[in-house]
């Protein structure tokens, strides 16, 4: 149900009820583009059912679901089609289109182009814990998050949500249970994670399916490089990627979590709602009390001398506030999830 988690907290002074936000999500229910748009979004059905609720409520935790649809033109096919409006105009007149003509020509071509365009589409999930305040948004890039942020801005007067900050930032953090080998209660480290230097190359190193409790990764340590991306398990229930901006990518539920699920017809979402949330919602509390809890944005993380790893390099600053979706933003067109 969840691949990827970006983390928020809801203002405190925003305060509605499902029938009233079904309501309002339904004047912005997702429409397919038009023969000449380029993209389209919108609020769909959580339960796949077709005139069912913009919002399903189960166990308390609220989900909602966004998609995106874009049309997707090749630039080589534009610039070719704009190439032979060019040739027709400089044959009719004799001259070569101008810097402005040659964009309105561009213009025209994408115009043209659209209604034979492939389209692509993107969901993302949406979850709303109301009693904590918590807003998690399923996007693999901070690009489909601000999305979602938007149109919820924009359907719900009031609604305003801010990226969650703690006191630890997640690279020191990572960076302290790589070099001491011990990780947070409650974790266990994997064998996946992502070094980079903090100088202008950022020079890389990734180790995958590899032991990480080596002299080898401490000493890149030493060196300055940081954890950008480091593999956890949590409880030997949940496994997943954290990185450098607080976001949990690659969830993935382990043996036993799911089973005994109901498998009957317009059952089974319940059951993977209810039991989805139930599990993300200790791990991501345990998350933040091993990064130091979370803190004012007026106040920056810990990553210096003092809140640092032990061995780790002495002469970095106080980092900036750590803020949920920070790194790695994808193509438009990859995947959201």
């Amino acid at each position: 149900m969840f691949k990827n988690l970006l983390l928020y907290r809801i203002v405190p002074e925003w305060q509605a009820d499902l029938p009233e936000i079904d309501e309002r999500l339904q004047a912005a229910r997702f429409v397919e583009c038009g023969a000449t748009q380029q993209q389209s979004a919108g609020w769909i059905e959580p339960r796949g059912e077709a005139h069912a609720p913009l919002i399903e409520s189960v166990d308390g935790q609220w989900l909602l679901r966004l998609q995106i649809e874009r049309k997707v033109v090749p630039g080589s096919v534009v610039n070719r089609r704009v190439g032979e409006l060019a040739q027709k105009i400089e044959t009719e007149t004799g001259r070569k289109p101008g810097k402005k003509h040659s964009k309105e020509l561009k213009e025209q071509a994408l115009h043209e182009l659209l209604p034979m365009a492939f389209t692509k589409t993107a969901v993302i999930g949406v979850w709303i814990a109301p009693t904590e305040r918590l807003l998690a948004l399923d996007a693999g890039s901070q690009g489909y998050a601000d999305e979602v942020l938007t149109l919820l801005t924009q359907a719900l007067p009031g609604f305003a949500a801010h990226a969650v900050n703690t006191a630890l930032s997640p690279a020191t953090a990572m960076a302290d249970w790589l070099v001491s080998g011990e990780a947070p209660q409650g974790f266990t480290v994997d064998r996946d994670c992502e070094l980079k230097a903090a100088d202008g190359e950022k020079p890389t190193v990734r180790y995958t399916r590899h032991l990480l409790d080596i002299d080898e990764i401490r000493e890149h340590i030493q060196a300055g490089k940081r954890p950008t991306r480091l593999a956890l398990t949590w409880s030997d229930r949940v496994s997943f990627t954290l990185t450098e901006g607080l976001q949990i990518k690659k969830l993935a539920f382990l043996d036993g979590v799911f089973e005994g699920r109901p498998v009957k017809k317009g059952e089974s979402f319940d059951a993977d709602a209810a039991i989805a949330t139930g599990e993300l919602a200790p791990l991501i509390g345990d998350l933040l009390d091993a990064l130091g809890g979370e803190q004012s944005l007026l106040n920056p993380p810990r990553d210096d001398v003092t809140g640092g790893p032990a061995g780790a390099p002495a002469a970095t600053p106080a980092a900036a506030p750590v803020t949920a979706g920070t790194t790695d933003d994808l193509p438009p067109w990859e995947s959201a999830s």
